[in-house]
This record gives C-alpha cells, sequence and structure tokens, in this order.
C-alpha cells in the first residue's frame, strides 16, 4: 500500500479487498481508496465527481472514495503495527453556528487479510469506537449525517483475520486507533492544535504502551543519518517496504515480526525528497535508480 497527499485528496495505492460506505460503496476488489476536501457548498452528483476525478488522475474506476468538507492538513494517521487508520473530522459548522452535523470519514487499512466478514465487522468496530470517542468528548450524537467508512487490507496477503470485533487483534488496534485519532483530528480541524499539514502517530510500546506524534521540529535526533538529510518523510509511505536492500524483518520484542529500517537513508536525500514530492506515487525501485544517478 501507498497512501499520499496530492492537491486536495488522500490516496492509498495497491491491490485491495475492500468494503466501504462511501460512493460506490459495497464489496470489492479495488486499486484505490481515496478521500477529497470538496467545498462547503459542494452539491454535484457524488458519483459523477468520482468518476471525473479518477479520469483527471488517470486512475481504475475500480475505486472507493468518500468525500468531505475538512481540510486534508488536518488529516491524521495513525499505525498501529499491522493497521493504518487515517481519519479526517469535523462536527460543527465551519461559519461559527451552533454545533450541527459535520462529517467524519474513517479508512482503515490492514496489511494483513481480512475475509470479507471480517472487512464489514471492522466497518462496526470503527464506528462503534467513533461514537465512543465522541461520547468521551462530551457531544450527544454517535456520529454526523454524512459520515463514511471505508476499509481495505492486502488483497493477496498470506494470512487472512475471520473476525474483526474488539477483542480480535485487528479489532482492538482498529478501535485504539480510531479512540486516539478522532479526538486529534477534531482538535486540528477546530484550531486547538495547529500543523501545517497531516499528523502521523505510531503506537509505541518502548517505556510503556502509547501513541507518539512524529513532529520532525525540534526533532532531537536530528540528524540521524548524514549532515543536510531531509527528514520530510521520516513517517515513511512506502513503510513496510519488505525491500531488503533498504531493510530487514525483525522480532518484536512484544511478539511477531516488525520492519526494521533504521539505516535506511533513501528519502532522506534531498533531492530524492523533492523528487517524491513531485511524483508521489513514484515506486520505490524508480527512487533507487535515481539514487544511483545521483
Amino acid at each position: 500500500m501507498r497512501h499520499f497527499v496530492r492537491d486536495d485528496a488522500l490516496f492509498l495505492r495497491g491491490r485491495f479487498r475492500a468494503a466501504s460506505t462511501g460512493i460506490n460503496g459495497g464489496l470489492s476488489d479495488v486499486t484505490t481508496v481515496l478521500n477529497q476536501t470538496v467545498p462547503h457548498d459542494f452539491k454535484d452528483d457524488p458519483r459523477r465527481h468520482l468518476d471525473l476525478l479518477t479520469a483527471r488522475y488517470g486512475l481504475s474506476r475500480k475505486c472507493f472514495g468518500l468525500l468531505t468538507a475538512v481540510d486534508m492538513r488536518h488529516l491524521c494517521v495513525l499505525q498501529y503495527d499491522f493497521v493504518t487508520v487515517f481519519v479526517t473530522a469535523g462536527v460543527t459548522n465551519p461559519t461559527g453556528a451552533p454545533a450541527s452535523p459535520h462529517t467524519i470519514n474513517i479508512i482503515v487499512y490492514s496489511r494483513e487479510g481480512l475475509c470479507d466478514a471480517a472487512l464489514l465487522e471492522t466497518i462496526i468496530t470503527a464506528t462503534g469506537a467513533k461514537a465512543q470517542a465522541l461520547h468521551n468528548l462530551g457531544y450527544e450524537f454517535p456520529g454526523t449525517t454524512t459520515d463514511a467508512v471505508a476499509v481495505a487490507c492486502e488483497r493477496d496477503a498470506a494470512q487472512a483475520h475471520t473476525y474483526a470485533g474488539t477483542l480480535t487483534e485487528v479489532g482492538r488496534r482498529v478501535h485504539a486507533a480510531v479512540l486516539h485519532g478522532l479526538p486529534e483530528a477534531l482538535a486540528r480541524q477546530q484550531g486547538k492544535v495547529r500543523r501545517d499539514g497531516p499528523s502521523f502517530f505510531i503506537y509505541s510500546r518502548y517505556g510503556g504502551e502509547h501513541w507518539v506524534e512524529w513532529q520532525k521540529e525540534g526533532c532531537p535526533y536530528y540528524p540521524c543519518h548524514f549532515p543536510g538529510q531531509r527528514c520530510d518523510y521520516c513517517y515513511c509511505p512506502h513503510y513496510p517496504c519488505a525491500d531488503e536492500d533498504l531493510g530487514e524483518w525483525i522480532e518484536s520484542s512484544s511478539g511477531g515480526r516488525v520492519w526494521a529500517c533504521t539505516g535506511c537513508t533513501l528519502l532522506h536525500v534531498p533531492e530524492i525528497a523533492d523528487y517524491v514530492k513531485r511524483n508521489p506515487e513514484a515506486a520505490l525501485a524508480e527512487l533507487k535508480r535515481l539514487r544511483k544517478r545521483l
């Protein structure tokens, strides 16, 4: 899976088995899941809008789409082992009117496979966590009138989970990510927390289990590789790339295996970081060839 924000949309690209409650929703094999920011007065036909968007970017129509009035700089991305959750959220009218339903969009990605029933159960798990998060924040509604959830997993994954309730390995990760991510996303959309771009959170077990927001500003480890390195992609959009030229699978202290790429400097090379910004869909092989030419 590759994910990136381009113009006013979040793109997830890959070979997915997915379920969605959004535009063209249902159960399907898709190559793209996206969440696009649209104007507050958006009145176009959503299906036609998605068709035009996929044509604009040269994408297959095997696509699930979500729409929101929330700016993508307020996007929160949360990685919990093999699960990554993307949240944009708004529950108040941007005109400053009294609180009224707005839009909460959630995309869940699993590197490990999910059977169709588990894909659908993940939607339930994410929706339950959303309702709990809103309740914890003091809101009296469990969601808004235009919320949507999309869930995608690797189509060719060797392992396929059968269930995704909150007691399962998948479900507890999804529940925890949404429970943490939704308040963070709302805080950004409401201006309580200010960031120039999307926020990235990693579930860490170092020093006790907790969420960590990665921020390059004021990083105590800079430069961790070489003087003059770029840190635009310290949270690597290719992770885990499984490219053994760049990293390796290691045993985790908490069990299982994790991808270790602490020695990888590819996206820290200034010329490559700039290239990826201009060409967010560039494949790793393309970037490795570019590095050889530098």
